[in-house]
């Protein structure tokens, strides 16, 4: 039996989603829960990495069994035994063919900036004092929509076999005193959102124009685009799916 597993987690405490040597990672977490919750040896798969510090919202995992699982009190099971920074939402089988990376069609994410002082925000939020001209970042999120080569903002070029990818939604919305940028796209590249909000951030406080974000964009050249801003403001707010595939319970 496959099911998938729907979670949220705070990524302050951990290096990241995937298992690494050495390092405490929500998918250890999950599977070590797991294991204990069922009884016997679990690993699951997850819908994509988050970095180091990253948030999500909305994640999603699946996990293969030899038996039916009762869900809703293996969800309760779960959330009582993992840490009180990661929360399962929702458990359903799926055919046993479903992936939980390789059948997402969108995955969304959002940055969150604060300009103002503020306790509350602290790890959820990047502490930026400056003015940010989100007319200007709105017009270069205009060129990054649609299917572009995102080689420019891409951390690590090991293993892939190509740089492009469908954004649907790009733009940034300000809220007394608040920014946040949306993105959606079917696919994103390692470090690709962090190097995308730190050069629209360098169009937002006019370090650089319109047409020099598109001469970055074309040139394929990680060197030339702005910085990778913080991971703490960054989430993983939704990961879709075709309808049909989570529609067996």
């Amino acid at each position: 039996m496959r099911y998938f597993i729907e979670l949220s987690y705070n990524g302050k405490s951990y290096r990241g989603w995937q298992v690494q040597k050495n390092a405490h990672t929500v998918q250890q977490e999950l599977n070590e829960s797991l294991t204990k919750c069922l009884g016997s040896p679990v690993e699951c798969v997850g819908s994509g990495r988050t970095d180091a510090g990253v948030h999500a919202r909305q994640q999603f995992c699946h996990i293969d069994l030899d038996r039916v699982l009762d869900m809703e009190k293996s969800m309760h099971q779960l959330n009582a035994v993992l840490p009180k920074d990661i929360a399962i939402h929702h458990i359903c089988q799926v055919p046993k063919t479903a992936h939980a990376r390789f059948d997402a069609i969108s995955r969304s994410y959002e940055y969150h900036i604060h300009r103002d002082k503020d306790p509350f925000a602290v790890g959820i939020s990047y502490f930026f004092r400056q003015h940010l001209l989100v007319d200007q970042m709105n017009l270069a999120c205009e060129l990054i929509m649609g299917e572009h080569d995102f080689a420019s903002f891409c951390k690590s070029r090991n293993q892939l076999d190509h740089f492009r990818c469908t954004i649907t939604q790009a733009h940034w919305i300000e809220d007394n005193g608040r920014y946040c940028f949306y993105v959606s796209a079917n696919r994103f590249l390692r470090g690709m959102v962090r190097a995308l909000v730190g050069t629209l951030m360098e169009v937002g406080t006019g370090k650089i124009s319109i047409p020099e974000f598109h001469k970055i964009l074309d040139s394929r050249d990680r060197r030339k685009a702005g910085r990778s801003v913080p991971a703490h403001g960054l989430v993983l707010a939704q990961v879709l799916y075709p309808e049909s595939l989570l529609a067996q319970e």
